[in-house]
């Protein structure tokens, strides 16, 4: 039996050259390769096909968060740059309310060229609309790896969210080593993003276009959407040799009554889309175990930690998991339910509900690839070396994968 604690990170290296990394998106989202593993053989076609291997009347589940302009670039008197980079809402903490202030709010953000940035505000006018507005940034007190940033502004008729599409700048991955461009404003988003808070996009998502998900629907596949806001962490190196040593990021979890109970009419399967929305309903077992244990249980109680999959092992049936949520939303007169997780899924994990997986390729010692590796049963490697080998492309722009183990 493996024990996740002790899985080496060494294990999991592989070599990839630059240039296969994909610096952009192929012309046509749905014309990009489509590796097929099923059950240990290989083939490949373009992913505009992927509704021919799926199962008629199987659900399957699409994460619809969307990329927020979340870099935000202040100059100080002295010509020195400054670099806010909003992580995570502080006040209001929900997302939906952040997005719908109007005047101040605080984020957790880091900050790039912080040793110039001592005291005082930051200040930046730009135009919002027909509007001029100057954003405010007051630096707080350290959270985590983070600041806390106060910002204010000076016009109570624009939102946050109208001030950071005027602001902001798209944050690209850092393993793209390029500048944002206009193009990635579009082609960073999956087609059917909806509910903004992510500062990375759940890039399995990239290759859809309108007419393959209209292609799902005439294949008679149930679609759902849940929304995990994809965090910086997602990027977070394994610096640890054992991952016992490394610390799993949170993410905020949002999920409708009505995906919960398409979820029990599909005996709680699922075919995910992207490693956020197998991150998803994964965590739903668990945090089902625990309002199974405890129905009284607060939104703070409501988390997965890292490791409580591996150290917790509940009786329950992945149905019966779900209906304890629903039962939940239920005491509480909601419809929408929310949560957090910092789930690591490796080498270890027993999958409850993710039966097929949508994904791209990852980069070496990786948690993504940990989540993969755990999917197949170990046989990731015959699968890189595959899509090496047929001249895929890789990570956030690169080409996908459907795995069926």
């Amino acid at each position: 039996m493996i024990d996740t604690r002790h899985i080496q990170i060494k294990d999991y290296q592989y070599d990839l050259p630059d240039e296969r990394i994909a610096k952009f998106p192929v012309a046509k989202r749905d014309t990009s390769k489509l590796l097929v593993y099923r059950h240990g053989n290989i083939c490949h076609d373009t992913f505009c096909h992927l509704p021919d291997y799926l199962p008629a009347g199987a659900l399957m589940v699409f994460n619809n968060t969307r990329v927020i302009q979340a870099r935000i670039h202040f100059h100080k008197a002295t010509g020195a740059k400054i670099e806010v980079f909003l992580l995570e809402p502080a006040a209001p903490a929900d997302y939906e309310l952040m997005f719908q202030a109007h005047g101040r709010c605080a984020w957790y953000c880091l900050i790039g060229n912080l040793k110039k940035w001592k005291e005082g505000s930051l200040h930046l006018t730009l135009m919002v609309g027909d509007r001029e507005v100057t954003l405010s940034a007051t630096r707080g007190a350290v959270h985590g790896t983070s600041h806390r940033v106060d910002f204010t502004w000076n016009d109570d008729s624009v939102s946050f969210a109208e001030l950071i599409d005027a602001a902001g700048e798209l944050p690209i991955p850092p393993y793209l080593n390029r500048e944002t461009q206009e193009s990635d404003k579009q082609t960073y988003q999956t087609v059917y993003s909806k509910i903004k808070g992510s500062v990375a996009a759940p890039t399995a998502g990239l290759h859809f276009t309108d007419e393959v998900l209209a292609d799902i629907d005439r294949h008679g596949i149930v679609r759902e959407e849940i929304t995990l806001h994809v965090g910086a962490g997602t990027f977070k190196p394994v610096k640890s040799e054992e991952m016992a040593g490394h610390d799993m990021h949170t993410e905020y979890i949002a999920v409708k009554r009505s995906t919960l109970q398409q979820l029990i009419r599909h005996d709680a399967k699922a075919i995910a889309v992207g490693t956020t929305s197998v991150r998803t309903l994964e965590s739903l077992y668990y945090i089902g175990a625990k309002l199974a244990a405890n129905p009284d249980a607060d939104e703070q109680q409501l988390h997965v930690g890292q490791w409580e999959p591996y150290d917790t092992h509940p009786g329950l049936t992945p149905q019966e998991a779900l209906q304890h949520i629903i039962d939940y939303l239920d005491r509480h007169a909601i419809d929408v339910f929310h949560g957090s997780t910092q789930i690591i899924i490796a080498p270890g994990y027993d999958y409850k509900i993710v039966q097929m997986l949508v994904t791209n390729f990852h980069q070496p010692q990786s948690t993504l690839l940990l989540l993969v590796s755990a999917f197949v049963h170990g046989d990731w490697r015959s699968i890189y070396r595959y899509a090496l080998d047929n001249d895929f492309r890789f990570l956030s722009y690169g080409d996908s994968s459907l795995l069926i183990p």
